[in-house]
């Protein structure tokens, strides 16, 4: 990633529970409050910490900005709430800047949850139509109106760009995606949208760099994933030293929400076996609940 070109933002962070940190980091689009089908869980033993990322959800971008001020601003967060060593739970974009800080600050990552990401991330969505568009608006509109509608998953939610994000068209996919992905998308500010557009097109690969990371890391995967491969994610698990890899069938980008319950197991019993990952020499304090 190129040198950070900005000072570091005051990001805006949605802050649950008591224990050990753990920072969360959404994806594109996406937002603190979206990773609640993590933090709702995990708050129960953990100091969830779930930034919005620069330019995303409340935390506004002062003109554009590179990926690298992610970095300077997520070492400035752990830095504001006087954190030693963390876990790390990132989500496609999240995964991309949890790698980063390992490798930018390995004493301070105390293990990684890698989800649906990849450091040399590759995709194979097809080219869009106009059809696709189309299915992709109605269903979107008639979703936010009444969220998992199961004539609108089946008339139009199958048939538009949604095929694309998730294999299991269940009702509580399509309410996560009324309830927190069209806010997130709109949410979203076109310097997000460049600053992760040029580093895609400078061709992102850090897959030599991976082995310098040595704490516990978890990567999961969807079979049918079309925008990271499940194929550059296992690439990825195979260049970190200390990794474990599960690709789940029938899933895709969006699998924490498509499985959720299997997802937050296999989190679970990850923690369970890696107790390193958790390991914290001394208790921090930070606020119980809200937002900072």
């Amino acid at each position: 990633m190129p040198q950070p070109s900005s000072p570091a933002a005051n990001l805006n962070v949605h802050i649950q529970g008591q224990g050990y940190p753990l920072l969360c980091l959404h994806g594109h689009p996406g937002s603190g409050s979206s990773m609640s089908v993590f933090t709702q869980h995990l708050s129960q033993r953990f100091q969830t910490i779930a930034p919005d990322l620069r330019g995303y959800g409340n935390s506004r971008a002062n003109g554009d900005f590179d990926m690298s001020d992610h970095l300077t601003d997520l070492e400035a967060l752990i830095d504001r709430f006087q954190i030693d060593r963390c876990l790390i739970l990132g989500w496609s974009l999240g995964g991309i800047l949890a790698m980063e800080l390992a490798l930018r600050c390995p004493e301070r990552v105390s293990g990684l949850i890698l989800i649906a990401t990849a450091a040399r991330p590759r995709g194979s969505h097809p080219p869009i139509s106009w059809q696709d568009n189309l299915y992709t608006g109605v269903a979107a509109i008639i979703n936010g109106v009444q969220p998992g509608w199961q004539w609108n998953i089946d008339t139009f939610g199958k048939r538009s760009l949604f095929r694309y994000l998730i294999q299991q068209h269940s009702p509580g996919a399509y309410r996560y995606i009324a309830s927190d992905a069209i806010s997130a998308y709109m949410r979203t500010s076109s310097a997000a949208d460049r600053a992760l557009m040029t580093a895609l097109r400078s061709g992102y690969n850090r897959l030599e760099h991976l082995p310098q990371i040595e704490c516990p890391c978890l990567m999961l995967a969807g079979a049918a994933d079309r925008h990271i491969t499940a194929e550059s994610s296992l690439e990825t698990a195979r260049h970190l030293k200390n990794c474990e890899w599960e690709c789940y069938p029938n899933t895709a980008h969006l699998l924490p929400w498509e499985i959720p319950e299997q997802v937050l197991r296999d989190i679970d019993r990850f923690l369970e076996s890696h107790p390193e990952a958790i390991a914290y020499p001394h208790p921090i304090d930070l606020p119980r609940q809200g937002e900072s």
